[in-house]
Parts: structure tokens; C-alpha cells; sequence
């Protein structure tokens, strides 16, 4: 018997995030309207968001940089397809090497890579040139977790902080909230079911194969986490921020 081939990787998700095609747009087009130079996207995995902006902002340049090259490479391919692949670079690294600042950054749900979120958001500010925005997707708890809901995305219950507590943090860092969102309950279902059918959708053709039950056990012990661990716990915020212009900083 010939050895199946792999699950999908992601093959069912626009974004690796709770994020609707609507909202992306909306989105893209907020980061456009401020005519940035240059757009940089932190953890971008394959850049969709980035390249959305890109389209809507015909002058602009951009960079998307994340550890994992698959994505990277789906990205560049994105890019090619597009006819934007001579405005936008996708580099593999890790995001310790911070990038001169920019004038729109984006980071969806990568902003542990700096630390809690504290830290990160300290960090981000500075990634972000004086009167420019950061479009900084994150969770929050919708509902004060018990220790076992928070251990299904193995957090503790003191982890994350509720909204408010949230752009409470991103106004200390020195920003500026434009727009507060967050994803609603069909983005969330709609990015949960892509995000397993990759697997379940593998399992239909090749459940019967040797190594089907190690997926079958990723799938169900997945999905238990979703449907009864941070399901209408865990929230996802969109925050629009701005990084306001200091008396030393002169306006542009």
C-alpha cells in the first residue's frame, strides 16, 4: 500500500486568525487611507491582510516576516499571483530582529513573540513611526475563565485581560485606540472548522491508513478544547492604534 499523503496545511483558511473576508477588507482599507510608504507585518504567515493592503495602497511597499517557511512560501506565491510581488518582500525569521520603523505594522495574533502582552505592546511601539498605526490582533477574556478553560489554550486565568483591560494597556504603551473590535461568534466557528478541516477532511479519504488514529486523536482532542474549554471564553481583539506625534516629533 502506497503511504497516504499528508493533512492539508491550512489549506482551508484565508487568515490564521478569527478575521472574515468583510472585516479583512474593511480593515486592509483603514491601513490604506493613511497613504503609508511602507507596511510591515509581524508573524504574517502568509501575508494575506498585507497583500489586501497592498492592493489598496498602490504606492506602498511592504515586508511580512514569520518563522514558519510554508507559509512564507505560500505568501510569496500569493504575492506572484497578484502582480504584487515587486512591492512586498516575505522574509523567514523570528521577530527578535526588530525592523526600522514603518509606517503601518500589522501583527495578528503574534504579538507573544514579544513577551506577555505588556511587553508587546512596549515593543510594538516602537516598530511603529510617530503618527502611524498598528493594526494589533489579540486575545482577551470575554468571561473570567475557570483554571481548567484557560488551561485548553494553556493559559492561566490571569493570562489575558478582559477588553477594556486590554486598550488599557495599549493607551499605556503610548498609543492611541482609532477602532475597537472584535470577532464575532460566526468568525470564530467559521476559523475553528477550517483550521480542522485539513485533518477531518483527510481522514475522510485515508481514516482507514496506519497513522490515522494519532490524526483522528489531534481532531477530537482539538475540537473538545474549542466546544468545551475557550469556546465564548476566549476573544479575539482587532484594535486599530495610533502612535500620536510627541512635542519633540515634528508633523510630517
Amino acid at each position: 500500500m502506497s503511504q497516504p499523503p499528508a493533512p492539508g496545511y491550512y489549506e482551508f483558511l484565508d487568515f490564521n486568525a478569527p478575521l472574515s473576508d468583510a472585516r479583512a477588507e474593511s480593515i486592509a482599507g483603514t491601513i490604506a487611507s493613511g497613504q503609508p510608504a511602507r507596511i510591515v507585518d509581524l508573524g504574517c504567515g502568509w501575508g494575506e491582510l498585507l497583500l489586501r493592503a497592498l492592493a489598496m495602497a498602490p504606492t506602498a511597499t511592504g515586508w511580512g516576516v514569520d518563522s514558519d517557511a510554508e507559509t512564507i512560501k505560500r505568501g510569496r506565491a500569493n504575492a506572484s499571483n497578484r502582480g504584487l510581488a515587486d512591492r512586498v518582500t516575505f522574509t523567514v525569521a523570528d521577530l527578535s530582529a526588530m525592523p526600522e520603523p514603518a509606517d503601518a505594522v500589522i501583527c495578528v495574533g503574534a504579538d507573544h513573540a514579544f513577551g506577555d502582552q505588556r511587553e508587546a505592546m512596549r515593543s510594538l511601539h516602537s516598530t511603529v513611526r510617530p503618527g502611524g498605526r498598528l493594526l494589533l490582533g489579540t486575545g482577551f477574556w470575554e468571561h473570567p475563565p475557570t483554571v481548567a478553560q484557560a488551561a485548553s489554550v494553556g493559559m492561566a486565568p490571569d493570562s489575558l485581560h478582559d477588553l477594556a483591560g486590554l486598550v488599557d494597556l495599549a493607551i499605556q504603551a503610548g498609543f492611541r485606540p482609532l477602532s475597537v473590535q472584535t470577532a464575532s461568534r460566526d468568525e470564530w466557528e467559521q476559523f475553528e472548522s477550517g483550521y480542522l478541516a485539513d485533518w477531518e477532511s483527510w481522514l475522510i479519504s485515508y481514516g482507514h491508513t496506519p497513522g490515522a488514529d494519532d490524526i483522528r486523536r489531534m481532531a477530537d482532542k482539538h475540537r473538545n478544547e474549542w466546544l468545551r474549554g475557550y469556546r465564548e471564553v476566549l476573544g479575539f481583539a482587532y484594535l486599530m492604534l495610533a502612535r500620536p506625534f510627541s512635542a519633540e516629533e515634528p508633523i510630517e
